[in-house]
C-alpha cells in the first residue's frame, strides 16, 4: 500500500531508544489505508518531531495561541486539490508539515496512561487527515468522521481507541 512520503526531522528531546522513523512511516500507510486519498507516495509531507518551546512559538506566531499544543498541521494543498491528486497519476507534490511536541506529547501519554509512541502514531494519523482536509473543528459530524477514521488507523497498529473511555 501507498503512503505519504514523509521528510522527518526528529529533535534530540524525542528519546532515540524508539524508531519514531519505522513509528512515522507505520502510521502514514495506515492513514492511507483508512483515507485513501492519502494513499500516494508521491504526496510529500514534511514531519518535525519537535521540543515545547518550537511548537509554542510556532503556535503563537500562526494560530496567535500562546502556548505549545500536541500537533501543529500547515496544509499546502485544499481538500479539493487533495482529491484531485488522488485521482490522477502523477506528482501532486507537497501535502504539509506536521509539528509535534514533545513534552507535550509525553504529558498526554502519561495522562491518558498510554505509552508516549503510541500517543505519537495517533497525533501523526491526525495531523496526516487534517493535512488531508478533515477537520474536527468544524461540527460534530466531521468531528466524528475524523474520529472514526482516526480509530479504525489505530486498530490496524494494535493500539486502542483513544476516544472509547469519551464515549
Amino acid at each position: 500500500m501507498s503512503a505519504p512520503t514523509l521528510e522527518l526531522d526528529i529533535d534530540p528531546v524525542w528519546p532515540s531508544s524508539t524508531d519514531w522513523e519505522a513509528l512515522a512511516a507505520r502510521a502514514a500507510e495506515v492513514a492511507g489505508l483508512v483515507a485513501p486519498e492519502l494513499a500516494h507516495e508521491h504526496l510529500l509531507v514534511s514531519l518535525v518531531m519537535a521540543d515545547d518551546e518550537e511548537v509554542h512559538a510556532l503556535n503563537k506566531q500562526w494560530r496567535a495561541k500562546d502556548k505549545p499544543t500536541n500537533v501543529l498541521s500547515f496544509p499546502m494543498l485544499s481538500r479539493d486539490e487533495v482529491l484531485l491528486a488522488a485521482a490522477q497519476a502523477g506528482a501532486p507534490g507537497m501535502l504539509g508539515d506536521l509539528i509535534l511536541a514533545h513534552g507535550v506529547c509525553g504529558r498526554e501519554a502519561a495522562d491518558k496512561g498510554i505509552a508516549v509512541e503510541a500517543h505519537a502514531a495517533h497525533l501523526i494519523v491526525h495531523g496526516l487527515l487534517h493535512l488531508a482536509g478533515y477537520d474536527h473543528e468544524t461540527g460534530e459530524d466531521d468531528a466524528a468522521e475524523m474520529e472514526a477514521l482516526e480509530t479504525k488507523a489505530l486498530a490496524l497498529m494494535g493500539i486502542a481507541d483513544p476516544y472509547g473511555a469519551l464515549q
